[in-house]
């Protein structure tokens, strides 16, 4: 690794944390926009205005707004995110036990979308043109302008209601046999997946097909080598930046479509963790879930940067 691409690389990651610094400041000062009291919700209308008070002075609800922030992030930054307004336990306890699981459909999902969106988008671009590639785009463009929530309804629908084969509701503690696994998580991936491979796959098609169209290519097919052979010997090294970007892009997609999927098939997973404590107003929990979903987004885009930097062949020879 030269001397450029270190300093590339550090770049970056002085970026994501003044990025992860600033998305800090908007998540504890917008979710301190939202209406209502939060020692009001968590104590109820019956509580009186001395006990409100009073739990606004415990949490330090009183202080201005900087300070409560300064406060905020040090402790965070410490590894404690503070305690839940609602239910009075340590908000890294209540994420430590739904976490797993979110982490546990986020990666069986990506175990899914991941090799099938890069063998549809590299096949297609090997046959660029053809009825494959057609019914490949076609696919791909109709499914990525549906929302997760009709693909979510639409599949309760059909295998739910009126084949019967899964159920409606997602128990992950449920799923103790491969058989029970894959009825319990087939129906949050698979509209998961819908979105995600079509985009990755999309993607993937551009950056192999950029690589085709280069004049090495060109010239490999010029001489008689096979049109597998240019893909796979020269065209995916080339392309593994883009192929990269284009992954960790619609991963990250991922981190917002779950909030939709878990909702819908009551997944108890950190989503519908972070739904009920708006609901409730919770607003430590939901400092604290906002703040793993962004550094989950900057950790993603930012593994894909460092990826394409490394992969660069013209800052390798520099």
């Amino acid at each position: 690794m030269n001397g450029m691409v270190l300093r590339l690389i550090l770049r970056r990651l002085a970026l994501a944390a003044l990025t992860l610094l600033l998305v800090s400041a908007g998540v504890f000062f917008i979710t301190n926009l939202l209406p209502g009291d939060a020692a009001q919700a968590a104590l109820g209308q019956a509580a009186t205005p001395e006990t409100v008070a009073a739990l606004r002075l415990q949490y330090g609800l009183d202080l201005p707004g900087p300070l409560r922030y300064a406060r905020w992030l040090g402790h965070l930054l410490s590894g404690n995110p503070g305690i839940s307004l609602v239910n009075n336990v340590p908000v890294a306890q209540m994420i430590g036990g739904r976490l797993p699981a979110s982490l546990m459909l986020a990666a069986v999902t990506a175990a899914v979308s991941v090799p099938l969106a890069l063998a549809l988008g590299i096949t297609s671009a090997m046959y660029r043109g053809s009825a494959f590639d057609r019914v490949v785009n076609v696919s791909a463009v109709s499914l990525v302008s549906v929302p997760e929530f009709l693909v979510a309804t639409v599949a309760v629908m059909i295998f739910a209601v009126k084949l019967r084969w899964l159920s409606a509701l997602s128990h992950s503690s449920d799923a103790a046999t491969l058989g029970a696994f894959i009825k319990s998580y087939a129906m949050p991936v698979m509209t998961l997946c819908c979105v995600i491979v079509a985009q990755m796959t999309r993607m993937t098609r551009a950056a192999v097909i950029d690589q085709l169209r280069s004049s090495y290519a060109e010239m490999a097919l010029l001489k008689g080598v096979r049109r597998t052979r240019i893909v796979l010997r020269h065209a995916l090294p080339n392309a593994i930046g883009p192929i990269a970007n284009a992954v960790a892009l619609s991963l990250s997609y991922l981190l917002g479509g779950v909030i939709i999927v878990e909702s819908i098939f009551n997944y108890p997973g950190i989503a519908t963790l972070m739904i009920d404590a708006v609901t409730t107003r919770d607003m430590p929990l939901v400092q604290a879930c906002s703040m793993i979903f962004c550094a989950g987004y900057l950790l993603l885009v930012l593994t894909a940067d460092v990826l394409a930097i490394v992969s660069n062949p013209r800052l390798k020879t520099r």
